[in-house]
């Protein structure tokens, strides 16, 4: 079987999809019954990582829309041909539709979160979204959303979760020289790590500065860590000033793959209740640290703390019920690693990958993919 994965980005890519697509070309390349991966990247951000097994990885497509299509359409009439297209966005899903006319290959959509979550203004994307052969959801949020405004029955979409990697992600002491650089030493800490973007306002970071008061009271020594950078980032930072939290909330500006672990063992607690994860590695990636996480009763980061067993669940919208979360989460201790997290492992990923790939296998062949 070859598979082409048509992608935003994966590797050489930075977030939490490109994190989840570098795990869906591995997962892919370890398939018995797949040949050849082919992806092409429509960004490559950061240097690109060692290759997984089998992938042709087509970096020219990063160099703009007319150089991705036409490498879209080369890789699809190259050698083996393609069987199955998996397409990371819906805006691809008009490229999809045309390359399945042109090779036969079975396609499926695989959706994430907001982007998938209202209708596209694209007469071209809607007109063909429904008749792809299957649809893959990060998170039953996303899942019902998405078949909420497209009418795309949720017995086609097979949820394949975010996986963790618990050889890079593991409990430790808190990094003495992070410590001291960040102005941590004798202060508690609680965390977000998230792209700082204006679009993307619904992470909960305004929700928590304004409790900043009510949680310095009940823990004087609290400080609130923002990691991340982006466009809202200058108004995020003249908001903590108006609030009179200088020194209260640090910005530590861009963080690197290889900074996360040592930077989620600063805090005492990861929390980041929004309105709009799809799912959010993040919350996985602190909790195998032995982080305590407060995610959102609204969003699909309550599927990554399984619906609050795993981690805390709190209403964004609530203040009181925002502020007792993160107390709660504070008293919990650091260093233990959720029992059931295992859940989200590398190797189950992979299975629940495997099995996807299965159903597009030519026999035998169920019609469509099933819900997990």
């Amino acid at each position: 079987m070859h598979v082409l994965v048509l992608a935003t980005d994966a590797l050489g890519g930075f977030g939490g999809i490109a994190k989840y697509n570098r795990d869906l070309l591995s997962a892919l390349g370890s398939h018995p019954s797949v040949n050849r991966v082919t992806a092409i990247p429509r960004a490559i951000p950061e240097k690109v990582e060692t290759m997984p097994p089998k992938l042709t990885y087509l970096t020219e497509g990063a160099s703009g829309k007319f150089e991705y299509v036409r490498a879209a359409w080369r890789a699809v009439r190259s050698e083996p041909e393609v069987d199955l297209i998996l397409c990371g966005h819906v805006n691809l899903v008009p490229l999809a539709s045309a390359l399945r006319g042109a090779c036969g290959a079975r396609v499926g959509l695989i959706i994430h979160g907001i982007e998938a979550w209202k209708r596209p203004t694209s007469v071209l994307i809607n007109s063909t979204i429904r008749d792809l052969d299957a649809y893959i959801s990060v998170s039953r949020v996303t899942r019902d959303r998405f078949c909420a405004w497209s009418g795309v029955e949720p017995g086609r979409v097979f949820l394949l979760p975010n996986c963790v990697d618990v050889s890079r992600f593991g409990p430790g002491p808190r990094p003495a020289t992070l410590q001291k650089h960040y102005g941590l030493v004798g202060k508690r800490a609680i965390l977000t790590l998230a792209r700082l973007d204006a679009r993307e306002r619904y992470k909960g970071l305004d929700e928590i500065m304004e409790v900043m008061p009510d949680l310095t009271r009940r823990c004087p020594s609290l400080v609130y860590v923002i990691a991340g950078d982006g466009t809202d980032k200058v108004r995020l930072v003249e908001k903590s000033l108006r609030l009179g939290l200088e020194g209260r909330v640090i910005f530590t500006g861009k963080i690197s793959e290889d900074t996360k672990a040592p930077l989620l063992r600063l805090a005492d607690a990861m929390v980041m209740p929004g309105r709009g994860e799809g799912f959010g590695i993040v919350y996985l990636e602190a909790m195998a640290c032995g982080i305590p996480v407060v995610a959102s009763t609204l969003d699909g980061s309550r599927e990554a703390v399984r619906d609050g067993t795993l981690g805390i669940m709190v209403n964004p919208d609530n203040r009181k019920e925002l502020v007792d979360g993160i107390l709660s989460a504070l008293e919990r201790p650091r260093g233990v690693v959720p029992r059931g997290l295992d859940y989200f492992s590398v190797e189950n990923y992979r299975l629940r990958c495997h099995a996807l790939i299965d159903q597009f296998l030519p026999e035998p062949a169920p019609p469509i993919l099933k819900a997990a």
